[in-house]
């Protein structure tokens, strides 16, 4: 799952020389109130009180998009059409996408040794996929470690933000953004465009075919797509948007689709042992199950 709004405060709108933001549309104190509601019910993210002039600028163009100028008229649509498209609009502007490839690449070789010695297919689920950078960093791990083998591994990659899962699907990405990898990496696992996609690098077919993209709320009462057990769960830098109940839950959910010697990957300012008794710590942002010895990483 994506994060919640973040940016510079520019994003915002145009300033006046006195300091006022000028706006074309009307955000009452009402209106910021009833979003942040709606955005908690939905997705479980908690909406901080200085996020209001990333809210005004990112759900703006869902009011000009309909010709609406007031959030009061947006907002009583979208809660008079419980069933509406919108909803995933408003859901997709109030996240965004803060990742890349091999983030927090210290969880990457423990999970090849996680993995070296599995005979049987190994499966890794990606719960905050965004625009796919962690799942294809994940499959590229397994092919490395695996060999041969790695045809047989499936990455599930989910998110809640559709446009986010359209780009990840696509697997395509600016060349400045893949030359940050190692060169061998790069030769190994992408296509360089040629002409009109001069720029920009292609996840090559092999790499692709090892992820299943699906959307996923972690609110959502069942996880249709989600079928364990999987040898490895990442979920990081998205709880700490959740209040601490929501994380909890989710948590309790991730436990049974783990194996029992599964690995849960947090990210690095997420800290899972005062939430949950069904997790505990095994190494730098590392969880096992707590109803499992712990050895060492």
């Amino acid at each position: 799952m994506t994060a919640p709004v973040e940016g510079p405060a520019s994003e915002a709108g145009q300033w006046s020389g006195g300091g006022q933001l000028e706006r074309d549309l009307v955000l009452t104190d009402a209106d910021f109130t009833k979003i942040r509601q709606l955005i908690y019910q939905r997705a479980g993210i908690v909406l901080a009180e200085h996020k209001r002039e990333m809210v005004y600028s990112r759900l703006a163009k869902r009011l000009r998009h309909h010709g609406m100028t007031r959030f009061s008229d947006y907002l009583a649509r979208l809660e008079s059409h419980p069933e509406a498209r919108e909803w995933e609009s408003f859901t997709n502007a109030l996240t965004t996408n803060l990742t890349a490839f091999f983030r927090e690449a210290h969880h990457f070789p423990l999970l090849a040794a996680h993995v070296r010695e599995r005979r049987e297919p190994v499966r890794v689920w990606s719960a905050a996929a965004s625009t796919g950078e962690e799942p294809y960093s994940i499959a590229m791990t397994l092919m490395e470690t695996l060999g041969p083998r790695a045809s047989e591994a499936r990455v599930l990659a989910t998110d809640i933000d559709t446009e986010a899962l359209e780009r990840a699907r696509a697997g395509i990405y600016p060349i400045e953004q893949v030359h940050k990898l190692e060169e061998s990496r790069v030769k190994r696992f992408f296509q360089r465009g040629r002409g009109r996609h001069e720029g920009l690098a292609r996840l090559r077919p092999e790499v692709a075919a090892l992820v299943e993209f699906q959307s996923l709320n972690l609110l959502a009462p069942r996880w249709a797509p989600v079928k364990g057990p999987f040898d490895a769960i990442f979920c990081r830098n998205i709880m700490i948007y959740f209040d601490k109940q929501t994380q909890a839950r989710i948590l309790e959910r991730f436990a049974p689709l783990l194996k029992p010697d599964g690995l849960l990957f947090a990210g690095h300012s997420e800290n899972f042992s005062y939430i949950t008794d069904v997790f505990r710590l095994r190494g730098q942002t590392v969880y096992t199950r707590a109803d499992r010895p712990i050895q060492g990483v």
